[in-house]
């Protein structure tokens, strides 16, 4: 394998430290070293991602955040919007009352999973595509994740009185029922809505751990070489 010869500065949360080597671009990437460097830059992402979930303001004004909503869950928001445009907004505010109140369960296993990440972890990340370490992290997390803060969501889900407030809204109508794959019902439960709204959250996470990801890919992953 063509050798490289790196040197280069970096900064990790233990300190600052000067690495000088002649190593194969494998070696390197998946040492403790380089295993270490792609932890930071998703633990960045995950740091990032937990600073505006608890930013109710920062929250709403994400678009990433807006594009990892279910169809499913769009689809109602559309049907809300045309009905009962308050209701629609109470429910945005539900979602980032959630958003917040699920951070600290969420941000955990994140973490883990980034803890866990090993040598053939960093082997898929270095030969992948960018944000492909976001990518191992949604395959180790994504249905703990989902579990964890579903309770959570339902409980606000409850606080705010959503379910029953959109029930009350449609009035008999089936178009809920249908959407969620329940056409035999004409209201919409708890449930439901529930699963819903936490996968947007962990969806909603996991894009902003992988904008950071790719955001920081070229400035510091270049120090780690590899054989593409």
């Amino acid at each position: 394998m063509k050798k490289y010869i790196i040197s280069a500065a970096i900064i990790l949360s233990s300190g600052a430290f000067v690495l000088s080597t002649t190593q194969s671009c494998t070696a390197l990437a998946t040492s403790s070293v380089g295993i270490s460097i792609i932890k930071n830059v998703l633990l960045g992402g995950i740091n990032k991602a937990t600073n505006i979930y608890g930013d109710k303001n920062a929250f709403l004004g994400n678009d990433l955040i807006e594009q990892a909503m279910p169809s499913q869950l769009r689809e109602i928001n559309t049907i809300l919007a045309k009905i009962s445009p308050s209701l629609l907004a109470k429910e945005k505010d539900f979602l980032a009352e959630a958003a917040a109140y699920t951070v600290n369960t969420s941000s955990p296993i994140l973490q883990n999973a980034v803890n866990s990440l090993n040598a053939d972890d960093v082997t898929r990340i270095m030969q992948g595509e960018k944000g492909m370490g976001t990518q191992i992290l949604r395959e180790k997390s994504y249905d703990a994740l989902v579990a964890a803060i579903k309770p959570k969501v339902d409980e606000k889900l409850n606080q705010f009185g959503i379910v029953n407030s959109i029930n009350t809204a449609l009035q008999g109508s089936n178009l809920l029922g249908s959407l969620l794959g329940n056409s035999g019902t004409k209201s919409v439960a708890s449930n439901d809505l529930s699963t819903l709204a936490a996968e947007q959250l962990v969806t909603g996470l996991f894009r902003i751990v992988q904008k950071h990801e790719v955001d920081n890919y070229d400035s510091i992953y270049k120090m780690i070489p590899t054989s593409k």
